[in-house]
């Protein structure tokens, strides 16, 4: 049996139709399960180690990539198959791993098309799609023998799902999709400020096994729709890797 964790934004009426819609085709699959609605500080890993204490089959994240990313920073170590049904706006990482958003979600679902997805960690937290460090003076440092040092600010994203993208020369849009077995890391120092937005040069690019990231003032950490101050993190990949129910046209 599957359990469906709903996030709380589904409650709004624009999306009565969609989530109805989809229950029906879950019921027709022969897949419709226990739906749990979640509230903002629900704490998911309790609830989904409590569900497979009851036999549950599978966990399926139902709502965005913030949902995404709530659930799994918290419950990334549970031992259960993952499935996303992506409902609404802000659902890139639902076409990185090839799922469509709404109804037709469903259909991949009902395949059991499984992959093992990495893991992130950060000062006791993990973290599934990406990490970003807003421009700031920070002091990198990486598996103990490199480390990057600038006189001004620079903005740091370490990709694990979701993919990093950036204008280059030629105004070509670039996306890297790093899903190898490691982490992998961009930094782009800061070169000016235009008239509504920061300006950057592009980015260097390198894989790591160990990170930490360090400056004399708190900078901002966004991991997984949640934000934090810190004044030093260690970052790393961990052994853990999630099982995930995805689509064929997945973009790794």
């Amino acid at each position: 049996m599957y359990v469906y964790l709903y996030d709380n934004f589904l409650r709004g009426k624009k999306y009565d139709s969609t989530v109805k819609a989809m229950e029906t085709r879950l019921t027709d699959f022969g897949i419709a399960g226990k739906i749990i609605r979640l509230q903002n500080f629900t704490d998911s890993k309790a609830i989904i180690e409590d569900e497979i204490k009851k036999g549950v089959s599978g966990i399926v994240i139902v709502g965005n990539d913030a949902t995404f990313g709530h659930v799994l920073s918290r419950a990334a170590t549970c031992d259960v198959l993952f499935g996303f049904l992506p409902v609404g706006g802000d659902n890139q990482i639902a076409e990185v791993l090839g799922i469509p958003v709404g109804v037709d979600a469903c259909d991949v679902l009902s395949k059991r098309r499984k992959v093992k997805l990495d893991v992130g960690w950060f000062n006791n937290r993990y973290f599934v799609s990406k990490l970003h460090i807003p421009s700031s003076k920070i002091t990198v440092e990486y598996d103990e023998k490199f480390k990057v040092s600038t006189k001004g600010k620079v903005e740091l994203v370490v990709c694990n799902l979701q993919p990093f993208e950036w204008k280059g020369k030629g105004s070509k849009i670039h996306v890297v999709h790093p899903q190898d077995g490691k982490l992998e890391a961009f930094l782009r120092p800061m070169s000016g400020k235009g008239i509504f937005k920061e300006k950057y040069e592009d980015p260097s690019i390198f894989p790591f096994q160990e990170m930490v990231v360090s400056s004399r003032k708190p900078f901002v950490v966004e991991a997984d729709g949640k934000q934090s101050k810190e004044t030093k993190i260690k970052i790393k990949l961990t052994r853990k890797r999630i099982e995930m129910i995805v689509g064929r046209e997945r973009k790794f």
